[in-house]
């Protein structure tokens, strides 16, 4: 296979004009691409937004616009979705702060556009978590896992609860109280990003983080995550971020200035970093550098080459069109490096082993 339909989905991603080029062998690959990193709905509202729908093949125009359809139902119900939360939240006098691919489209960010919404995530105080989960309850939000270990891993180690699932409507809610799990080695102050939300759109009692934290909660998720199959959505949605948040000459030194506060510069090292090298997403010449160094005070980060070996196989598209022998090993290593970032040792070992031994069980799930 050529390096050029190995990089279908980057180059449509980042020339939608390509597209109009494309044989039907090739869209075919593209939209196998797409499909398994979830950025096919993203690629049609491209093909729109520049002008091209009309002239993409009507095959492939149908998957696309079925991928499409699916993401506009998601948000139209994301929206009910959210204003139901902040209804169960208000006794409490807490907001639905929402996190994620929730706070893009409520805010109506570029970075929603085709985005995938499977699940709402939101963010509360650590402090009032049992009276939030009570609240959720009541409102008919249910734990359906009742495995007695996943439920005491979440509740002690982790930095949610166990998920959600609506009674009713079959919706999913993650309930976050940090973004980072208490035993990782970075620890954000959640109460700092909870000081600084703004309203999603005209309704106070639905949040978003501010510019900066959002770009640091995107990037510390995705460099601290282990499974990086949706590696590539999530770089877009960074992407996105930085084009449309520099718009605001303020916003780069904000961001660095956030990201030394909540001591996150390793993740946006890593977040600027792969956008340029992947998307060419732009950003000051000298700020990467100037993370790298602090991540490196923090150790946070790894060697350069190796560093680069491991992303830049595991933030492609989880397909075997733009893999190759190594890209298993890289995801492993990176599996392992993301739990390692979350846990100390010997939680780790005992966590693994335990995932080890349930995962040899049919029918079994953990953490």
């Amino acid at each position: 296979m050529s390096a050029a339909e190995q990089e279908l989905l980057l180059t449509a991603v980042l020339h939608p004009d390509s597209m109009k080029k494309l044989s039907l062998a090739q869209w075919d690959l593209l939209i196998r691409q797409g499909r398994r990193a979830d950025l096919l709905a993203r690629i049609g509202e491209d093909a729109r937004l520049h002008g091209l729908w009309d002239t993409l093949p009507a095959a492939p125009r149908r998957h696309i616009e079925s991928a499409m359809k699916l993401v506009a139902r998601q948000h139209v119900e994301l929206l009910h979705e959210a204003r139901a939360i902040a209804q169960a939240l208000a006794p409490l006098g807490e907001p639905a702060v929402l996190l994620k691919g929730a706070a893009y489209t409520l805010a109506n960010l570029s970075a929603a556009r085709g985005r995938m919404v499977s699940d709402v995530d939101i963010l509360v105080p650590r402090h009032r978590l049992s009276e939030v989960e009570s609240a959720l309850m009541m409102a008919g939000w249910v734990q359906t896992n009742r495995n007695a270990y996943d439920q005491h891993y979440y509740r002690k180690w982790m930095h949610e609860l166990p998920p959600l699932r609506h009674v009713k409507r079959g919706s999913v809610l993650d309930v976050h109280h940090a973004i980072l799990p208490p035993t990782a080695r970075l620890k954000p102050d959640s109460a700092l990003l909870l000081a600084d939300t703004v309203a999603a759109g005209n309704d106070e009692k639905i949040r978003v983080l501010s510019k900066p934290d959002m770009v640091l909660h995107s990037a510390a998720h995705l460099f601290h995550e282990g499974e990086l199959q949706m590696g590539l959505r999530g770089l877009v949605d960074l992407d996105a971020l930085l084009r449309e948040f520099s718009s605001d000459v303020t916003f780069w030194p904000q961001l660095h200035s956030r990201a030394q506060v909540l001591e996150l510069e390793g993740p946006l090292h890593l977040a600027l970093r792969y956008t340029r090298l992947l998307l060419q997403t732009p950003a000051p010449d000298r700020l990467e550098a100037e993370l790298l160094l602090a991540a490196r005070r923090r150790g946070t980060v790894m060697h350069p080459a190796i560093q680069d070996a491991l992303f830049l196989r595991a933030l492609q598209p989880d397909h075997a069109s733009v893999s190759d022998r190594w890209t298993p090993l890289a995801r492993g290593v990176l599996y392992l490096r993301g739990h390692w970032l979350r846990m100390p040792p010997a939680l780790l070992s005992w966590h693994l082993m335990r995932k080890l031994v349930k995962n040899l069980q049919p029918g079994s799930t953990t953490a």
